[in-house]
């Protein structure tokens, strides 16, 4: 059985109008992760997601490296995870 871990996200930097939010989605399908995104009023973005260490790890890897997307911070933090 995998182990999953859950992380609230806080992303600052050039994370909206970008496609941010869809290539996040995107790439969670890729990696196996769930949870949800939504973009906050201060111009970051937040989200929760569930996985892997591994489908977290290159999650985060995968959305660094997309194209327009520049993230500058991110602050995350564990929280229990969803059945």
């Amino acid at each position: 059985m995998r182990e999953l871990i859950r992380y609230h996200f806080r992303f600052f930097g050039q994370v909206q109008g970008v496609g941010f939010r869809y290539t996040a989605t995107h790439l969670a399908k890729r990696c196996d992760i769930t949870g949800w995104v939504r973009n906050e009023y201060d111009g970051s973005v937040t989200a929760e997601a569930q996985g892997t260490r591994d489908g977290l790890d290159e999650w985060l890897r995968l959305l660094s490296d997309a194209r327009y997307i520049r993230i500058e911070r991110v602050e995350r933090e564990i929280i229990e995870t969803v059945p």
